[in-house]
């Protein structure tokens, strides 16, 4: 079987997360995923014809709150900890390229 996910995209991955992973910490990562992912593509041969859908883990069904105005209590909180910021917003990578 092929692997599922290969060196080329555990390398894209870190860097999106901004990990900086060692080469030992890199073939453990790797080993673990490929595992995981080849874990969840053999669920796809079980029949689950006879299993009801879940939609969630309560019987309750149209649990509402009151939709009430409220002053937020954790504004700009944790701004200091992120890698870049600017004028209190967080500053992140750009996602897509012209």
């Amino acid at each position: 079987m092929a692997d599922i996910i290969d060196k080329k995209a555990l390398e894209h991955l870190a860097e999106l997360a901004r990990l900086k992973l060692t080469l030992q910490e890199e073939t453990k990562l790797l080993k673990d995923l490929q595992n995981i992912l080849a874990h969840f593509d053999s669920l796809k041969g079980l029949d689950t014809s006879n299993v009801a859908p879940l939609t969630g883990g309560t019987m309750l069904q149209n649990s509402f709150r009151e939709d009430e105005e409220r002053e937020s209590t954790n504004a700009g909180k944790g701004v200091e900890n992120f890698p870049e910021n600017q004028q209190g917003f967080l500053k992140v990578p750009k996602v897509f390229e012209h």
